[in-house]
């Protein structure tokens, strides 16, 4: 079976230049989690920093600005 969302993205504010932290959880441990924004696919760097423990998956956006919302 596919892994599902036992709770979904929330919605974060934060201010420009901050950062700020995504997290979902998902019904399968470890499963493959992809991030997105539209079409683009987000990978680690030093703009977005992606974490996965369990079944617990996080993306971080460091230097906030308007084109990340």
């Amino acid at each position: 079976l596919p892994a599902l969302f036992k709770q979904e993205l929330q919605d974060t504010e934060a201010e420009e230049g901050g950062t700020a932290t995504l997290k979902c959880e998902l019904s399968k441990p470890n499963a493959p989690v992809e991030w997105r924004k539209g079409d683009t696919t987000l990978y680690p760097g030093l703009k977005y920093e992606v974490k996965q423990q369990g079944s617990t998956a996080e993306l971080v956006i460091y230097d906030l600005e308007l084109d990340d919302s």
